[in-house]
């Protein structure tokens, strides 16, 4: 059945929405309220799963052209002691790359495809009428209606009815170059931590559009309270205690010269239970919300691109309605990891005392053991539950 489908924000989950939308037959509207649609961020890790979705997109190829293969996540604590090393199966590494590398593999597919874009479009409201929906802009345009509206418009939705839980812990994030003579391998994401009060973290990049060399990501986590005031912050004193928590990060820092090198993040946590209503559907941070701990948040809204595109598909579900469906398939992959990212966070960002103890002394200890070790291969990799119950999922 070719429906007509609106889809709300120009983000990782709604440009995957919409080229799949697209690809399966359906009319497809992208309403975007930038002047022209951008990302916003520095980096992310896409994981296999995810990087399945890019390839049946048709935006893997440039994405791995873009990014870095990271094929191992390490942490120390700044005694040195090592508590997180989490290898990726040779065959199947995370790509991390740049949010604008990200957006740009996403945008030119849908480019490609002819998909109408509506521009400078803040959605206000999108009322049911007579079993379809439609889209009401700021300024008091009426889109549609349309079959279905889908909601990817993030944490800052109007539409979601998602309240999700502030987390105490942010990070502030910048993006440099990648220097020459740095002992970090290239293909590995590094971390040290002082107990889990301080994290600081490099991530490689790749290249990012337009811009020659390889990249970085730096990243800082601080309490939410510091980050109200960070654009008012020293960066040289933040530069001088990143250095002696880390003194081989130097060279990572040397480019950051004020406050607004570097982009504040807040965090939330939450899931809805039902992320659907009629002739509506909610993907990505519309729908859930967790710490960025686990590296999973781009690939969540991917995977739910697909779930919901893949429900629209199906004939043989003996229901009309087939959004219950997608809730099901997304259902127990997105708990688990939200139950996982609520378990593990605050071994990472919290004032906790216990529980970096635990992380360093009971976790770190039984990484290597094999059940283990395979265990945080998939959860990191994203499969440790089928991404879709029910469907034989993609290999990327």
């Amino acid at each position: 059945m070719r429906r007509t489908i609106a889809i709300i924000g120009a983000g990782v989950g709604g440009l995957a929405t919409a080229a799949l939308a697209h690809d399966a037959g359906h009319t497809v509207t992208l309403i975007e309220r930038f002047d022209t649609p951008r990302p916003l961020g520095s980096g992310l890790v896409i994981q296999p799963v995810g990087l399945a979705v890019l390839d049946a997109v048709g935006a893997g190829d440039a994405a791995r052209a873009f990014g870095q293969p990271i094929r191992r996540m390490l942490g120390h604590e700044v005694s040195g002691r090592e508590v997180l090393n989490v290898a990726y199966p040779a065959t199947a590494p995370g790509l991390a790359l740049h949010r604008s590398a990200l957006f740009q593999a996403l945008w030119d597919r849908c480019l490609a495809r002819g998909i109408s874009v509506i521009t400078s479009a803040t959605v206000a409201s999108a009322p049911l009428v007579a079993g379809a929906r439609e889209v009401v802009l700021e300024d008091g345009r009426h889109l549609g209606p349309f079959d279905l509206v889908v909601d990817s418009s993030g944490a800052a939705s109007r539409l979601s009815p998602l309240r999700s839980r502030a987390l105490p812990f942010g990070a502030i994030w910048g993006t440099v170059p990648w220097p020459d003579g740095t002992e970090f391998a290239p293909d590995h994401l590094h971390q040290r931590y002082r107990a889990a009060r301080d994290m600081v973290g490099v991530l490689p990049l790749g290249q990012r559009p337009g811009l020659p060399g390889r990249h970085a990501a730096v990243f800082w986590s601080m309490p939410t309270a510091a980050l109200d005031g960070w654009a008012h912050g020293d960066m040289a004193a933040w530069r001088a205690g990143a250095e002696a928590l880390w003194p081989q990060m130097a060279p990572f820092l040397a480019t950051l010269r004020t406050a607004a090198d570097m982009t504040p993040a807040r965090y939330g946590h939450g899931t809805l239970r039902r992320p659907f209503a009629p002739a509506l559907a909610f993907v990505g941070d519309s729908a859930h919300r967790a710490s960025p701990q686990l590296g999973q948040g781009a690939n969540m809204a991917l995977l739910d691109a697909m779930a919901l595109i893949t429900a629209l598909g199906l004939r043989d579900l003996g229901r009309e309605d087939p959004l219950p469906a997608y809730a099901a398939m997304r259902r127990w992959h997105v708990r688990s990891y939200q139950a996982m990212s609520a378990l593990f966070t605050p071994m990472y960002q919290s004032d906790s005392r216990l529980l970096p103890r635990l992380r360093d002394h009971l976790l770190a200890p039984l990484a290597p053991l094999p059940v283990v070790r395979q265990g945080l291969t998939r959860l990191v990799s994203g499969d440790l539950l089928p991404p879709l119950a029910g469907i034989a999922f993609p290999k990327p």
